[in-house]
C-alpha cells in the first residue's frame, strides 16, 4: 500500500500533492500519543518472556501448561491455543491477541482522527482549499498508521529476537498487520459516518466482533482451524503461528485485506464531498427535547456507555466461567500460584483469581472514566462548547453533565462486570459486586486527575492517558516482575483492599474518594477561570 500505488488509482500524483507535508504534520500532532501507545504495547509484549521464565522455569513446566490448554476450552477462548511450549511460543499465546487489539485500537483512532475528525471540525475544508490533492489527507492518515504499526512491529521483532528471529519477526509483522487491517477498515467506516465519535465506535465494535469470532472458534478446536477463527484478523495472527513453524503465507491475508480495504476507502472518498458522508445524520425533531446540559451530555455519551457496559458484562461472564479452571491453569506450579495470589491478595486460588479479574476490570474502567471526562476537551477544542456556554449555561453546569456520565458510568460498568463474573462463576452476587464497587475510588481518582489537567490547560489533558496507562501497566506486569510494593503503590489501585476473600480496609477507600473530590474541585475552579480554547 504505497503512495505510488494509490497515485495510479486516484488519477495521478496531483491527487497526492501535499501528502508529505500532511504526514509530517500528523506525526507532529501525534508525537506524544503514538510513541506512548507503541511503547506501552511493546513493553507488555517484551516483558512477558522474563515473567514466563520466572513462572515456568523448566521445559517440563512449559510443556505441562501447553498440554493443559488442549483440554480447557474456556482458557483457549480467552487466550487462544498454544502451538509451542518455548518462551517465545508462550509469549505469542499469552499476549499476542491482546497486543493485536491494542494495535487495532491505536490504528483506528489515528485514521479517524486525521480523516473524519478533521472534516467534522471544518479544518479539512480549509486545508483542501490550499495546494493539497484530493487523496492527500486520506493517504497521510494511512501512512501515519503505517508508521506507528511499523515502529511497533520493529520493537517487538528486535526485543524478542533472542527467543528466535523468525518467530519474533512473524509476531511483530502479525501484530502490525492486524493494526493496518483495522486502519484501512476505519478509513472505510469514516466515509459512511458524519462524526468521528461514531466512526471510532463502529470500527471498535468490528474489532470486538473479531475478538469474539476468534474466541468462539478457539473454544471449539485446539488448533485454530475453525472457520470462525479464520474469519477474524486476530485469528490470522494465531494461524501465522509465531515461534512454531511459522506459516509465512498467512501474511498475504493481512496485505490483501489492507490493500482491498484501502482501495475501497479511496473509491468511496472520491465519490462524496468533503464534510459529507454516505449515511448523513438524521434531522432532529422540530422542537428540541434536550433542555439541559446534562441531557446533552447523555445524548453525546450514551453510545459509549452502552458499548462499555455490554463489553464489561460479556467479559465478566467469560472470565467468571474460567475461574473454576484457574486451578487447572496453575496446576502444581508454585510460582504461578504466588503471582496470582500476589495480584489477588490472598491464598485461595479462586478468590485470588476473582480479585485479580476485578482489579483488571477496575483498571480498564479507568480508561473509560478518562475518555469520558476528556469529552470536555473534545467539545472545547472542536468549538462546540462555545455556542452552549454563550447561552444561559454556566461552565460548571456544562462540565457537571459530562462528569456525571463519566463517574456514574464507571460505577455502572463495574457493577455489570461484577454481575457478569457472578453469572459466569455461579456464586452469590454480594461479595463479587462489593469487590467491584471497592474499585471505584481508584477509578474516580484517575478520572479526577483528568478533570484537574483539563481544567488547568487543555494541552495537559493527554497526560491523563499516561497516568491511566501507567496504572494499567503496573497492575498488569508489576506482580509478575515482582516489583517492590513501593512501586506498585504508585497506582491508586495498589492501595485498595483485595476483594473478594480479603479483609475490607476503609481507610484507603475513604482517602482515595477524598482525593478524587479535591482534584475535581480544583479542576473545576481552574476551568472557571481560564479562557476557552478557540
Amino acid at each position: 500500500m504505497t503512495t505510488a500505488t494509490f497515485a495510479l488509482r486516484t488519477g495521478g500524483s496531483r491527487q497526492l500533492t501535499g501528502t508529505g507535508a500532511l504526514l509530517r504534520f500528523n506525526l507532529r500532532r501525534d508525537r506524544v500519543v503514538i510513541p506512548s501507545w507503541v511503547a506501552v504495547t511493546a513493553l507488555l509484549v517484551l516483558s512477558l518472556p522474563s515473567s514466563l521464565k520466572n513462572v515456568y522455569s523448566t521445559p517440563a513446566e512449559r510443556a505441562d501448561i501447553a498440554r493443559q490448554m488442549l483440554t480447557n476450552s474456556s482458557l483457549r477462548a480467552t487466550y487462544g491455543p498454544v502451538f509451542s511450549d518455548s518462551l517465545g511460543g508462550l509469549t505469542a499465546w499469552r499476549i499476542g491477541g491482546y497486543a493485536a487489539i491494542l494495535a487495532g485500537i491505536m490504528s483506528l483512532v489515528v485514521v479517524v482522527r486525521h480523516t473524519r475528525d478533521e472534516e467534522e471540525s471544518g479544518r479539512q475544508e480549509l486545508v483542501s482549499s490550499a495546494m493539497v490533492g484530493r487523496s492527500a489527507p486520506l493517504t497521510a492518515a494511512l501512512l501515519t498508521a503505517f508508521v506507528a504499526n511499523s515502529a511497533l512491529a520493529l520493537l517487538i521483532t528486535a526485543g524478542l529476537a533472542g527467543q528466535g528471529t523468525a518467530g519474533a519477526l512473524a509476531l511483530g509483522l502479525g501484530i502490525g498487520g492486524v493494526g493496518m487491517v483495522f486502519a484501512t477498515l476505519a478509513a472505510i467506516v469514516a466515509q459512511f459516518t458524519d462524526s468521528g465519535r461514531l466512526a471510532k465506535g463502529l470500527t471498535g465494535g468490528l474489532l470486538g466482533t473479531a475478538f469474539v469470532l476468534r474466541a468462539v472458534g478457539d473454544s471449539t478446536t485446539n488448533d485454530a482451524s475453525s472457520p470462525a477463527t479464520w474469519i477474524s484478523p486476530i485469528g490470522w495472527l494465531e494461524n501465522l503461528r509465531p515461534f512454531a513453524s511459522e506459516r509465512w503465507w498467512v501474511l498475504a491475508l493481512f496485505a490483501a485485506a489492507a490493500l482491498l480495504q484501502g482501495f475501497a476507502a479511496y473509491e468511496l472518498a472520491g465519490r462524496r464531498d468533503v464534510g459529507m458522508s454516505f449515511l448523513p445524520a438524521r434531522p432532529g425533531p422540530a422542537n428540541g427535547r434536550l433542555g439541559t446540559a446534562g441531557a446533552l451530555a447523555w445524548r453525546l455519551q450514551r453510545g459509549a456507555v452502552l458499548g462499555w457496559s455490554l463489553g464489561f458484562l460479556a467479559a465478566g461472564v467469560a472470565f467468571g466461567g474460567i475461574t473454576k479452571g484457574a486451578a487447572d491453569l496453575v496446576g502444581d506450579n508454585a510460582k504461578t500460584r504466588e503471582i496470582i495470589e500476589r495480584m489477588g491478595g490472598q491464598s485461595g486460588i479462586e478468590d485470588a483469581f476473582l480479585a485479580t479479574m476485578v482489579g483488571m476490570f477496575g483498571m480498564l474502567a479507568a480508561l473509560y472514566a478518562v475518555s469520558s471526562v476528556l469529552r470536555l476537551h473534545s467539545e472545547e477544542t472542536s468549538q462546540r462548547a462555545e455556542p452552549i456556554l454563550a447561552n444561559a449555561v454556566g461552565r460548571l453546569r456544562w462540565a457537571a453533565g459530562h462528569l456525571t456520565i463519566a463517574f456514574a458510568g464507571a460505577a455502572l460498568i463495574m457493577l455489570l462486570s461484577g454481575l457478569g463474573l457472578t453469572l459466569g462463576y455461579g456464586a452469590e452476587p454480594g461479595p463479587i459486586l462489593a469487590a467491584t464497587l471497592v474499585q471505584l475510588p481508584a477509578i474516580w481518582s484517575l478520572g479526577a486527575l483528568a478533570v484537574l489537567l483539563h481544567g488547568l490547560s487543555p494541552r495537559l489533558s493527554p497526560l491523563s492517558w499516561a497516568a491511566a496507562g501507567l496504572a494499567l501497566l503496573l497492575g498488569w506486569i508489576g506482580p509478575a516482575l515482582n516489583l517492590p510494593q513501593a512501586v506498585l503503590d504508585i497506582s491508586p489501585f495498589g492501595h485498595l483492599p483485595k476483594l473478594p476473600g480479603g479483609d475490607m480496609a476503609w481507610g484507603p477507600v475513604v482517602a482515595l474518594t477524598g482525593i478524587a473530590a479535591a482534584l475535581i474541585a480544583v479542576g473545576l475552579a481552574a476551568l472557571r477561570r481560564r479562557d476557552l480554547t478557540t
